[in-house]
């Protein structure tokens, strides 16, 4: 993934969050959280018979899948996973395009489905200076067997 392209597809769809704080790998995930998020509204939307509610939510999912998940492929570096990834993608947003306009829930919930896998994956991932950092963290304090320096007193 490029970082770079995540970032900029990450600011252009609208999606809130903290991006200085978060790497390339969060903001993945916080792509795939938005788009399942974005179904699911749909979803809703299609239930309680909320056309407009439900046009506005499979917009927000097909533009994060387009133009986030699937602009962020680095296909140079990635070769066939990026290419395959770049299929299936594309093949998610004709989908949910076909879930707008029948109001098709099952597409809706094939798609929901394949990100979900996808998402599952990706979030198995961590890159290795976030595992170096929690291996880290849960090691426990060294003690010292000196004693303890007190300032302030002479």
């Amino acid at each position: 993934m490029n970082a770079n392209l995540a970032t900029n597809a990450y600011t252009k769809i609208g999606v809130e969050s903290s991006l200085h704080a978060a790497d390339p790998h969060m903001l993945i995930a916080m792509l795939y959280q938005g788009a399942l998020l974005a179904i699911a509204n749909a979803r809703n939307g299609i239930l309680r018979n909320d056309i407009p509610a439900k046009s506005k939510a499979i917009s927000h999912a097909i533009r994060i899948i387009g133009e986030g998940l699937q602009a962020s492929l680095d296909k140079n570096v990635g070769g066939q996973l990026a290419q395959d990834l770049d299929a299936l993608y594309g093949y998610m947003c004709i989908r949910l395009a076909q879930a707008n306009l029948k109001n098709d829930v099952e597409a809706l919930d094939e798609v929901t489905r394949l990100l979900g896998e996808i998402k599952g994956a990706w979030d198995g991932i961590r890159p290795a200076k976030e595992a170096k950092l929690s291996a880290v963290a849960q090691q426990p304090m060294p003690t010292s067997k000196q004693p303890a320096l007190v300032y302030g007193r002479g």
